[in-house]
């Protein structure tokens, strides 16, 4: 029976388990249980604390968890990413005081302040860069006012935190997380094939949409150039002479100008569908 860490709270805690929903896995309905048994299906589900999970996944004791890129990469636990789930993203960012060069920043040999100082470490190793990371547990904007930094690094969303502590962004992001699922380094993926499999499909499904319409026999080259699908779309005869009828699969976020283009092509009888699940 495969064992895999789920966040017990936080951001990533109803995503993930809404996901795991959608790719047929049970959860549990109590948010104070700990554990979820999936006798059908093989898996034993243990609610943790995000930040402890690629603990316990790299030390074996877990075969596979959903956590944040930052938190994997902040542990430094010998774990790794197999599969970007595509939601909570974040965003992680160098701040200076207001007035300095926002174009860069140069954070060799300065004092960082920050609640990540894995992911800080991380990159400074990456960058062949040395300095003094300050770990703080919350509030780090305060820290360059108070005279403990020079520099944060924290994540950022509209940055009117930032302002309100009269700093501002610099350079580019030293990250870009999200949620991912990860196991320990080193172990086969084929081990987690259906897992994968399936939280892959759901993560297509939510991406794509299913796209239908009738169109002139004469116009289905024009017409499925834009509508390619992922193989080819399915065309069908329709009972009414020189007609067709195609479906195929389309990105949700491109659907509207498709549509737009099939209707001023001549397409009619434009449908959307969902797609829960899929297998490609």
């Amino acid at each position: 029976m495969l064992r895999i860490a789920i966040p017990n709270k936080g951001t990533l805690s109803g995503p993930a388990a809404q996901l795991l929903r959608d790719a047929g896995y049970r959860q549990r309905t109590d948010p104070k249980d700990l554990v979820c048994r999936d006798e059908a299906n093989g898996v034993e589900f243990f609610y943790l604390r995000p930040r402890d999970i690629a603990t316990y996944v790299a030390s074996g004791d877990l075969d596979l968890g959903i956590t944040g890129r930052d938190l994997l990469v902040d542990s430094g636990v010998p774990a790794r990413e197999l599969l970007d789930l595509s939601f909570g993203g974040a965003t992680f960012r160098w701040a200076v005081p207001v007035g300095g060069n926002t174009d860069a920043v140069d954070v060799g040999g300065r004092r960082i302040a920050t609640a990540y100082p894995g992911v800080v470490q991380n990159y400074l190793t990456e960058h062949s860069l040395t300095a003094e990371v300050v770990r703080l547990d919350g509030a780090v904007e305060n820290a360059i006012r108070l005279g403990v930094a020079d520099v944060i690094a924290d994540v950022v969303e509209t940055g009117a935190t930032l302002r309100q502590a009269g700093l501002v962004t610099v350079g580019e992001p030293l990250l870009r997380s999200s949620a991912v699922l990860i196991a320990r380094s080193g172990e086969p993926e084929d081990r987690f094939a259906q897992p994968m499999r399936r939280l892959q499909g759901v993560l297509v499904a939510r991406s794509y949409v299913m796209l239908a319409y009738d169109v002139r026999a004469d116009l289905l080259d024009k017409a499925t150039a834009l509508t390619p699908g992922i193989e080819s779309p399915t065309v069908s005869p329709l009972h009414r002479e020189g007609w067709v009828a195609v479906e195929a699969m389309v990105l949700r976020n491109d659907v509207h100008h498709i549509m737009d283009e099939l209707y001023d092509l001549g397409a009619r009888a434009i449908l959307v569908t969902d797609i829960s699940n899929c297998r490609l």
